[in-house]
């Protein structure tokens, strides 16, 4: 392993200041770049319908009746096997079950949800799907026994009517009071806006009347403020409200889908037919600036090679498909990767989201307490998204008595991929203890001041700050 000598080129100049005989010196390091897959917020692969080292049988749809119990049981070993280990937990979970009688929220099953999500390093993606198809996957039965029993409506994918007022009511009422208790836990990634279809998936939005439509998607729109609001891309006019009404960023299911229906659909598949007409027809070509894209794989990757005869030419055109659709986490529904499809697989995760190098960072060498600490900063994004959330930049001064955090004004994300340069300066408290410190740098967590980001630099440290160099303080 490379001692600290070489994670850095450092370079030393001398800056003179007219008027004062004196000069300061200034230190330049320039980061040693890594190439290593980095398990950061709010990107990569998702765990589904469980968390990072569960490991149970893959489950392909809408829980209906989960029990918490099914996700407590390693005992610290948190790694997945055959699948990559992940920030982000997806759970689907239907009304039903979330609210079993009228006004009556299943709190206490998303708060452990929320709970074994912060134990096992990631956050809570999240989507209340408003029924499926079957009848034992229905609306709640409360709600059932006042619309009836009829299941046939203008959309096939529709098992209660939307227009009847109702609907927008209960379901909006249910989504209003999940916004009031969860809209902006800081361990809740985002919530899926899902309004009709099985699933949620969106089956008929464009059949919706207006006022219908407005009222199922204002509910999300109005309750959370904070927490990002993901849509499925469905009905143009549905979608052009949102934006009206929010930032939203937009997912898709089915990555991967080169063949899977053609013969049966005239040749029409997902990846040639659908995506790049529908994110360009729905004006959603730039979305990812400022919110996040999501993707679900079609079927799972094992199918992708056994059953559909995909070859490594084929994965990496989906891929580079996603890439330069700017996606930043994918729900592989926790299945099983096929061994020689690793390489391709950890390029995918350098490349998703964002992926920040440190390319120079320069600061004066000695600083006296209550003086302004100037440093310029030029960072890469080697991904193909900004981080969505507000993670401070900060400094840390650290020596064996004291440490001291100094929180830049940076906003990572405006750091859009390719290169940002951020020059900033931080005063030194007037209490500061004399004495040589180590000057790192940290992207953190807003409420615990520990380092939250890991930089594809070398010179990280074990708790996940960056050594840049040494700092005097006189």
């Amino acid at each position: 392993m490379k001692t600290l000598i070489y994670h850095f080129v450092i370079f030393i100049s001398i800056a003179c200041f007219s008027g004062e005989a004196m000069s300061q010196k200034t230190i330049t390091v320039r980061p040693i770049e890594i190439d290593d897959v980095l398990i950061n917020p709010g990107i990569g692969f998702t765990t589904f319908q469980m968390f990072n080292g569960d490991n149970l049988p893959p489950n392909m749809d809408v829980l209906t009746n989960p029990n918490i119990e099914d996700y407590q049981h390693p005992k610290g070993n948190f790694a997945n096997m055959g699948h990559p280990n992940t920030s982000i937990a997806y759970f689907r979970i239907l009304w039903q079950f979330i609210e079993p009688n009228e006004g009556e929220y299943k709190w206490d099953y998303i708060d452990k949800l929320l709970e074994i999500a912060h134990q096992r390093s990631q956050t809570l993606m999240l989507r209340i799907a408003p029924y499926k198809g079957q009848p034992g996957k229905d609306v709640p039965a409360w709600y059932r026994s006042y619309v009836g029993s009829k299941r046939d409506f203008a959309h096939q994918k529709w098992v209660v009517d939307p227009e009847d007022s109702r609907y927008a009511l209960y379901f909006g009422n249910m989504i209003r009071a999940l916004g009031d208790r969860y809209d902006g836990h800081p361990d809740l990634e985002s919530i899926d806006l899902s309004i009709v279809g099985w699933a949620g998936e969106g089956g008929g939005t464009e059949l919706l009347s207006d006022h219908t439509m407005k009222k199922l998607t204002d509910a999300y729109t109005d309750s959370f403020k904070k927490t990002p609001l993901t849509l499925l891309i469905h009905g143009k006019k549905a979608t052009e409200y949102i934006k009206s009404k929010a930032t939203v960023g937009w997912r898709q299911d089915c990555l991967g889908d080169l063949d899977f229906w053609a013969d049966e659909q005239n040749g029409w598949t997902h990846m040639y037919d659908y995506y790049p007409q529908t994110i360009i027809n729905y004006d959603m070509q730039d979305a990812w600036k400022n919110s996040p894209v999501l993707f679900e794989v079609c079927a799972d990757m094992m199918k992708w090679k056994n059953r559909h005869g995909y070859d490594e030419e084929d994965l990496n055109y989906i891929i580079d498909q996603s890439l330069k659709w700017h996606i930043s986490s994918f729900n592989n529904k926790s299945s099983k990767i096929p061994e020689e499809w690793w390489p391709q697989i950890n390029r995918w995760q350098k490349k998703m989201g964002y992926r920040f190098v440190l390319r120079k960072f320069t600061y004066p060498e000695k600083l006296k307490p209550g003086e302004k600490l100037s440093f310029t900063s030029w960072w890469e994004n080697k991904g193909v998204a900004p981080c969505y959330k507000k993670y401070p930049l900060a400094i840390q001064l650290k020596n064996k008595q004291n440490t001291q955090i100094l929180i830049t004004e940076a906003d990572i994300r405006n750091w859009l991929p390719g290169d940002n340069l951020f020059d900033d300066a931080v005063f030194l408290p007037m209490d500061m203890q004399a004495g040589e410190y180590n000057l790192q740098i940290g992207i953190i967590d807003p409420l615990t001041n520990m380092a939250k980001i890991k930089l594809a630099i070398e010179g990280k440290t074990p708790d996940g700050w960056y050594n840049l160099g040494k700092m005097i303080i006189q």
